[in-house]
C-alpha cells in the first residue's frame, strides 16, 4: 500500500563507499538527507580486499580527504597496516596503502553517518525512481513508502540484479549473501538509461590458525607509519604484518584441468570481467609464461581469524579452491572458511553522465559508483563526494565544483566516464591521469582544499593546516635561495657525493636539482638551514627536482585549456556537419560533449574529425556577428 514516508532534499540510494560520502557530504552541506541502504549491516562494507589505497587509489583517498570527504578519516582509524607503495620509483606514482579492520571500518563509518546533524540513515529497498516534467521529484520503495525529494543520488553498487557464481552453483545474491536489488534496473530502463551487465569477483578466506606462517614471507609497514588524512599526523603504532607466498607447478596443475568447472570458463555468465584484477583462472590463461605468481595473505581485522588470499579471486568449485589452496608453501593445512565467488550485475553507461555525474537526461539525478560501472571502495567514494558535492551546488544555485584533468585524479575519473564511458569495470590507474607529476598524492591539500572552502566541507582547523603548510614550505624554499661559495664546506660534500665542485657561487635550489644531492646532504651541510618536518622536505625537494617537468605539464595544461574553453552547442546536431566520419557523429550525438577539449577525447573522434569541429565553430561564430 502507498503510503508517504517523508520528504528531504537529497536521497541518497545505498550506503557503501560512495553513498557514504554522498549522504555526509549532502547533510554537511546543509541539506535533509536520506540515506537508503537495503541492509544496515552493508554500511560502507567491505565486500572485497582489507585494504584502502594503493596505487592512484591511494591519490583518490588524499582527494577526498582535501576535499572535506571521510574515506581517508575513517581509514586512519582503522588501519592495522600502512605502507607508501613505489617508494623506488617516482613521486608522481608514490601511493598509500593502508590494511584495514574490516568490521572497525564498517562501524567507525555508520557511527559517523548515524551523529551526522540533518542525515537519516535507514532500511529500504527502492524500487523506482519519480519524475515530474523531467525532474526527480521523489522515489517508491518495496514496501510501499513513498520519499519526496529534491533530487537522488543513485549509488546502488554492485546489487542490482545480482547473482553470486561458484563453480556451477548460482544463486540471486548481493556480495557476502546480501539480498539483491532485483526491480530498480526496470526503472532506470524507464527512464532511458541504458544498462549493461559487468562481473567481478574474491578470493577465498581462510583460517589464519591453519596457516604455517614460518613458510611464508613477512611483509612490515612504514615506520613511522604515514596517513591519509592531512589532519592527522605519522605516528607509529602495533601493525599487522602481512605474508607473501606463491602459486607454483602443481597449483596451476590443478586449476587448468579443472578449468572448464570454473563459473566463467564453464559458460554459466556472459557477463564483462575486470582487466585489472583478473581471477587466478585468468592469469593462467593470460599470463601462461609465468611459472607462479604471488598471493599475499591478509588480515581481516583484529576480532577475527579469517585471513584474505589476495591474488587468488576465483570461481572455480569449492572441492578445486580447497585443492588449488593446499598446494600453496604455507597453505597445505588451510581451512576455507569463505569460498571465492563471481558476482555479476546491472550498471549504467556513464556515456549517459556528465562530467559533474549528473544523468543528462533527467534533471535532480546523479549516479556514483559501481553503479556507473567503476570498480573499487576509492573510485566509488571519490564519485559518491563529487556528485554530492555538485548536486548540493546545483540545488543552492551555485556553479558547479569542476575538476579538470589537470586538477585532480578524481577529474581523470569522471572525464574517462562521461567522455569515454566503461565498456569494462573501469579501475583508476597513474597511467590514466596524463598531468600526474601535477597530481601527487602528497599534494592533494594545496590543489583542492581551498577550492573546495565555498562548499562548506572544509572545517576551519582544515583550512588552517593548509595554511600554515603552505607558508612551511614556502620558507622552506626561501631558504634554499641563497648563493653559496665555491669552497668549503661545500666542495667537501659535492667530493663526498661523487659531483663536480662549481667554479662559482651557486644557490642551494641549483644545487638541490642535482641527481646525487638530497635537501638532506645540504641541511647536514649548511647550518643555516631549518630543521623541516618530513612532509616539508619532500614537497620542496620534489618540486625543486622536477621543476622543468612540472613546468612542461603546466605548459601542456595551459595549451590543452584553449580547447576546453571552446564551448559546443548543447543543441548541435553532429550528423549535419560535412566532414565529419560516421563514427564520429554517431559518438559525439550519443556523448554530447560541452566543449572541444572533451570531444577530443572521446574514443572514436580523430583529429581530423576535431579539425572539422574547429571550422564547424569558426563558421558559427562568422554567422553570429552578421
Amino acid at each position: 500500500m502507498d503510503f508517504f514516508a517523508g520528504k528531504y532534499d537529497v536521497i541518497v540510494l545505498g550506503a557503501g563507499h560512495a553513498g557514504c560520502e554522498a549522504a555526509l557530504a549532502c547533510a554537511r552541506m546543509g541539506f535533509d538527507t536520506l540515506c537508503l541502504t537495503m541492509n544496515l549491516d552493508s554500511v560502507a562494507l567491505m565486500a572485497c580486499n582489507p585494504c584502502i589505497g594503493g596505487t592512484s587509489k591511494g591519490h583518490l583517498v588524499r582527494e577526498i580527504d582535501a576535499l572535506g570527504g571521510e574515506m581517508g578519516l575513517a581509514a586512519d582509524d582503522c588501519r592495522l597496516q600502512m605502507r607508501m607503495l613505489n617508494r623506488g620509483k617516482g613521486p608522481a606514482v608514490h601511493s598509500p596503502r593502508a590494511q584495514v579492520d574490516k568490521r572497525a571500518y564498517h562501524a567507525r563509518m555508520k557511527r559517523a553517518l548515524e551523529r551526522q546533524e540533518r542525515l537519516r540513515l535507514a532500511e529500504g529497498e527502492c524500487v523506482e525512481l519519480l519524475t515530474r516534467a523531467g525532474r526527480i521529484c521523489g522515489i517508491t520503495c518495496a514496501d510501499g513508502s513513498r520519499f519526496e525529494c529534491r533530487a537522488v543520488i543513485a549509488a546502488c553498487g554492485v546489487y542490482l540484479k545480482s547473482r553470486v557464481l561458484i563453480g556451477g552453483f548460482a544463486r540471486e545474491s548481493g556480495p557476502c549473501g546480501m539480498l539483491a536489488a532485483n526491480s530498480f534496473s526496470n526503472s532506470l530502463r524507464e527512464l532511458g538509461l541504458s544498462l549493461r551487465r559487468f562481473k567481478t569477483g574474491t578470493p577465498p578466506r581462510i583460517d589464519g590458525r591453519s596457516v604455517d606462517y614460518s613458510k611464508l614471507i613477512p611483509q612490515y609497514g612504514d615506520s613511522p607509519a604515514g596517513v591519509f588524512s592531512f589532519l592527522h599526523a605519522p605516528a607509529d603504532f602495533d601493525q599487522t604484518p602481512c605474508y607473501l607466498t606463491y602459486t607454483n607447478a602443481r597449483t596451476h596443475d590443478i586449476i587448468l584441468s579443472n578449468i572448464n568447472r570454473s563459473s566463467m570458463y564453464g559458460g554459466l555468465s556472459s557477463a564483462t570481467g575486470t582487466r585489472y584484477c583478473p581471477s587466478i583462472e585468468d592469469k593462467l590463461v593470460r599470463f601462461a609464461d609465468k611459472d607462479r605468481h604471488q598471493l599475499f595473505i591478509e588480515p581481516e581485522g583484529l576480532t577475527t581469524d579469517e585471513k584474505y588470499v589476495q591474488g587468488m579471486s576465483t570461481s572455480l568449485p569449492p572441492d578445486v579452491q580447497l585443492a588449488m589452496l593446499r598446494s600453496i608453501e604455507g597453505l597445505e593445512r588451510c581451512e576455507i572458511m569463505r569460498y571465492g565467488y563471481a558476482i555479476e550485475y546491472d550498471c549504467i553507461d556513464p556515456l549517459a553522465l556528465s562530467p559533474l555525474l549528473a544523468v543528462k537526461s533527467v534533471d535532480g539525478l546523479y549516479m556514483a559508483g559501481q553503479l556507473n560501472g567503476t570498480s573499487g571502495y576509492e573510485e566509488a567514494a571519490a564519485q559518491g563526494l563529487y556528485a554530492a558535492i555538485n548536486c548540493c551546488l546545483a540545488l543552492r544555485g551555485e556553479p558547479p565544483l569542476k575538476l579538470e584533468r589537470s586538477d585532480a585524479y578524481i577529474g581523470v575519473l569522471a572525464d574517462d566516464l562521461s567522455t569515454k564511458g566503461a565498456d569494462e569495470p573501469y579501475r583508476m590507474m597513474t597511467s590514466r591521469a596524463e598531468y600526474r607529476l601535477l597530481l601527487r598524492q602528497d599534494n592533494a591539500d594545496l590543489r583542492l582544499t581551498e577550492r573546495a572552502l565555498r562548499t562548506g566541507l572544509v572545517s576551519g582547523e582544515r583550512y588552517e593546516r593548509l595554511m600554515r603548510r603552505r607558508e612551511r614550505i614556502a620558507a622552506a624554499r626561501r631558504e634554499l635561495d641563497r648563493i653559496v661559495p665555491p669552497r668549503e664546506p661545500l666542495t667537501g660534500m659535492l667530493a663526498a657525493l661523487g659531483e663536480p665542485a662549481p667554479r662559482s657561487g651557486v644557490s642551494l635550489l641549483e644545487l638541490l636539482k642535482r641527481r646525487g644531492v638530497s635537501y638532506a646532504h645540504l641541511a647536514d651541510t649548511f647550518d643555516f638551514l631549518g630543521n623541516w618536518d618530513e612532509d616539508t622536505v619532500f614537497a620542496v625537494e620534489t618540486d625543486v627536482k622536477y621543476e622543468g617537468y612540472i613546468k612542461k605539464q603546466e605548459e601542456q595544461v595551459r595549451r590543452f585549456a584553449q580547447l576546453e574553453s571552446m564551448s559546443l552547442p548543447a543543441d548541435a546536431d553532429y550528423s549535419g556537419i560535412g566532414g565529419l566520419r560516421l563514427e564520429a557523429r554517431q559518438k559525439l550525438n550519443a556523448v554530447r560533449p560541452q566543449n572541444v577539449g572533451q570531444a577530443s577525447r572521446i574514443s572514436g573522434v580523430s583529429p581530423a574529425d576535431i579539425a572539422v569541429l574547429l571550422v564547424y565553430l569558426e563558421a558559427q561564430r562568422r554567422q553570429h556577428e552578421r
